[in-house]
C-alpha cells in the first residue's frame, strides 16, 4: 500500500480510484486501532480490575466535574488559611478527637482491678475510694473445641437379669465424630468465609486437633446430603414467586482421571426477593450445579415456571421464554455497562449522555424502593416511561451518525435489542430494571473460587450448590448462618419432612 502512494497517477479517474483506496485503507486502520484499544482495555480490566461504576459519578459531564473540582480547590485554599491561623496545639487536639461507639453489652467482661493500695504513700494515712475510671479494651480469644461425652450406663435388672441401656440420640453423621456446631463451622468457613478445607485443617492443627482434609471433605459431603431437603424446599419457594432473578458463573471442575486438568463447569443462581416492593415472602437464593453451560440446564431448573425471569442476554435462557412459558425482563445494568466501557475508553459524549439518561431512571427507582407494587407501577408510568422512550428514540437517531463497526455502535445496537425486552418493569411494580440482585448473590462464589480454585467432582459441585443455597438464604434474612445451621443439624435427623418449613432461617430468627 505504501508503494502505491509514492507515485500518484495523472489521470483523474485513476487518481479518484487511488484516493478511494486510501480512504478505505485509513478507515480499516482506524477500525483496527479501535479494536486493539478495546482488547487492551479488556485485558487491563481483567488484570487490574475495573473502576467503580457508580451511576451518580459516571452521569456527571465534564462541565459538572470542572465546577466540582473548582469548588473543591477553593474550599481547600480556605481550609489552608484557617489551619495556618490555628495553633499547632489546636490542630493536634482536633486530629485526636474520636467518636467511638460503646462496645456491645452482650460481650463477656473480664475485669482487672489495679489498686494503688490501702495506705497513702506520702503520709501513711488510710485511703478511701471516691470513684473509679474504667477503660475498656476489645480483645479476641480464638474459638476453642469442646469434647461432648455422651454417657450411657449399662444397667441390669436384679429380678430378670435383663440388660437395659438408653438409645444413642440421633447425630448428623452416623458414627461420625463431628458435632453439629463443628460441621456448621466447616461449611460456613468454606462457603461463606472462603477458607479452603486444607487451610481449615492447618488452623485446627495449631489447636492440636488433627482433622485431615479428607475427613473434612467427607463431612462436607455428608452434611450437605443431609441438608438437601432444605435446599430443595428453598428452590420450590423461589419458583413459586411471580418473578425471579437468574444468572450463572463459571466454576472449575477437576477432570475425572486427569490429575491437574480441569474443565469449566457452571453454578446457576436463582433468587426471589420481594423486599423492593414490600412483599411478605422471605427472600431466598437457590443454586444449582452443572458440568457445562448448555441451555438445557436452566430450562430443566425452571420447568413449568410462568412468572417473569430477570436475565442477561445469554442465549441459554431463551428456552424459558415463550407463550406458554416465562416472560423476560432484560437487564438495564448490562445496557449501561456497555456505554460505561466506551465512555471510559474514548470519552464519547454520546455514551456519556446515555449514561446520564439511564441514571435518571435509577434516581426514580431510589424514591420508590420499598413501596407497594401498585405505587411503583404508577410512578414508573408517569416519570420513568417518558425517559425510557426518549432514550430509545435518541439512540436510534445517533446510530446512523457513527461508524457501524465502532464499539459505540455495538453498544447502541445491544441497547436497542435489550431495551425492547426491558419495558416490562415500567408497568409492573413487582419487577426490577436490572438483574443486580442475582449478580450480588453470584459474588460470594466468585470470591470463593479464587481460594479453593476448583471442585473435585460433580458431587462436590452439588454439595457447593446446597451450601451456598442455605448460607446465602440465611444471610439475606439477616440470620447468622453458622448459628442457624448448628440449630438445624441438631434436630434434622428426627424432624418430619412434611414440616421442613419450620427449619427455615426466617423461623429460626423468630425463635
Amino acid at each position: 500500500m505504501s508503494e502505491t502512494f509514492k507515485s500518484l497517477p495523472d489521470d483523474p479517474a485513476e487518481l479518484r480510484a487511488v484516493s478511494e483506496l486510501m480512504v478505505q485503507h485509513i478507515q480499516s486502520q482506524a477500525y483496527q486501532i479501535e479494536k486493539l484499544k478495546a482488547e487492551l482495555d479488556g485485558h487491563r480490566k481483567a488484570r487490574f480490575g475495573s473502576k467503580s461504576e457508580t451511576s451518580e459519578q459516571l452521569a456527571l459531564d465534564l462541565q459538572e466535574d470542572t465546577e466540582i473540582e473548582a469548588a473543591a480547590q477553593e474550599q481547600a485554599e480556605d481550609d489552608a488559611v484557617d489551619e495556618g491561623a490555628a495553633s499547632e496545639e489546636e490542630q493536634t487536639q482536633r486530629k485526636r478527637t474520636h467518636n467511638r461507639a460503646p462496645l456491645p453489652k452482650h460481650l463477656k467482661r473480664e475485669q482487672t482491678v489495679l489498686s494503688p493500695g490501702e495506705t497513702c504513700g506520702d503520709c501513711g494515712g488510710k485511703l478511701r475510694q471516691l470513684g473509679e475510671d474504667v477503660t475498656e479494651e476489645l480483645d479476641y480469644v480464638p474459638g476453642h473445641f469442646v469434647v461432648r461425652q455422651i454417657v450411657r450406663p449399662r444397667m441390669t435388672c436384679n429380678g430378670c437379669e435383663a440388660f437395659v441401656q438408653a438409645e444413642l440420640p440421633s447425630r448428623p453423621i452416623t458414627r461420625g465424630r463431628g458435632g453439629p456446631g463443628l460441621l456448621a463451622h466447616v461449611l460456613v468457613s468454606k462457603y461463606c468465609d472462603h477458607l479452603p478445607l486444607y487451610r481449615q485443617s492447618e488452623i485446627y492443627a495449631r489447636e492440636k486437633v488433627e482433622l485431615h482434609r479428607s475427613t473434612l471433605t467427607d463431612w462436607v459431603g455428608r452434611s450437605t446430603s443431609l441438608l438437601t431437603p432444605l435446599a430443595d424446599h428453598i428452590g420450590a419457594l423461589v419458583r413459586a414467586g411471580p418473578a425471579l432473578f437468574a444468572d450463572d458463573t463459571p466454576l472449575k471442575l477437576q477432570t475425572k482421571g486427569k490429575t491437574g486438568k480441569t474443565q469449566t463447569a457452571r453454578l446457576w443462581c436463582y433468587v426471589r426477593d420481594e423486599r423492593p416492593w414490600a412483599g411478605t415472602t422471605p427472600p431466598c437464593a437457590w443454586y444449582q450445579f452443572s458440568a457445562d453451560r448448555k441451555g438445557e440446564h436452566p430450562v430443566s431448573h425452571l420447568t413449568g415456571y410462568e412468572g417473569c425471569v430477570h436475565a442477561d442476554g445469554f442465549a441459554g435462557f431463551n428456552g424459558l421464554f415463550g407463550p406458554d412459558g416465562a416472560s423476560e425482563q432484560a437487564c438495564m445494568a448490562h445496557v449501561r455497562r456497555k456505554f460505561v466501557e466506551v465512555y471510559e475508553r474514548e470519552g464519547s459524549t454520546i455514551a456519556g449522555e446515555a449514561i446520564k439518561q439511564i441514571a435518571k431512571l435509577y434516581v426514580i427507582e431510589k424514591t420508590i424502593r420499598g413501596k407497594s407494587a401498585e405505587e411503583r407501577a404508577t410512578v414508573r408510568e408517569e416519570q420513568a416511561k417518558p425517559i425510557f422512550d426518549a432514550l430509545e428514540a435518541w439512540l436510534a437517531e445517533q446510530l446512523p451518525k457513527i461508524s457501524g463497526k465502532s464499539k459505540l455502535a455495538e453498544a447502541i445496537r445491544y441497547a436497542q435489542g435489550r431495551m425492547a425486552k426491558g419495558r416490562g418493569y415500567l408497568s409492573d411494580g413487582r419487577l426490577e430494571p436490572d438483574n443486580n440482585i442475582c449478580e450480588n448473590k453470584i459474588r460470594p462464589v466468585a470470591v470463593g473460587r479464587k481460594n479453593y480454585l476448583f471442585v473435585g467432582s460433580q458431587g462436590g459441585g452439588k454439595a457447593a450448590a446446597v451450601a451456598y443455597t442455605l448460607i446465602e438464604t440465611a444471610r439475606m434474612n439477616g440470620v447468622n448462618p453458622e448459628a442457624w445451621l448448628t440449630w438445624v443439624l441438631e434436630r434434622l435427623q428426627d424432624h418430619k419432612t412434611t414440616r421442613i418449613e419450620d427449619l427455615m432461617p426466617w423461623n429460626f430468627s423468630a425463635k
